[in-house]
């Protein structure tokens, strides 16, 4: 199982990236996935999951209604769109299998908003 997050950087408060997750060694239409990140000093938080088949969508309260989630199983890659970013949002983004357990992490894209 590999998961390759890309996409992170420097933006400023009020900006827009997009995160990109390549997995490979698992059949990910098969699986839900998760974006879980890491704010520096802090423990990890849980950010947004989105499900296989029904395609349920789920957000942390924190980035409800500024980002958005979604998959292309044909290109086996989980996307995070993230808007209205701030400074607070700045963590290592990490992509994760699965909802309930996050069985394997990728290695994490950094993320920081800054003026």
């Amino acid at each position: 199982v590999q998961l390759v997050e890309s996409g992170g950087g420097m933006v400023q408060p009020g900006g827009s990236l997009r995160l990109s997750c390549a997995a490979s060694g698992f059949t990910f239409s098969n699986y839900d996935m998760s974006w879980v990140r890491q704010a520096p000093g802090k423990g990890p938080e849980w950010v947004s999951g989105i499900n296989t088949g029904t395609g349920n969508i789920y957000y942390a309260n924190s980035v409800k209604g500024r980002f958005t989630v979604s998959r292309d199983d044909a290109k086996n890659t989980l996307y995070l769109q993230m808007n209205s970013l701030k400074p607070e949002d700045t963590a290592l983004y990490y992509c994760a299998r699965s909802i309930a357990n996050m069985d394997y992490w990728g290695k994490g894209t950094l993320v920081t908003v800054s003026s």
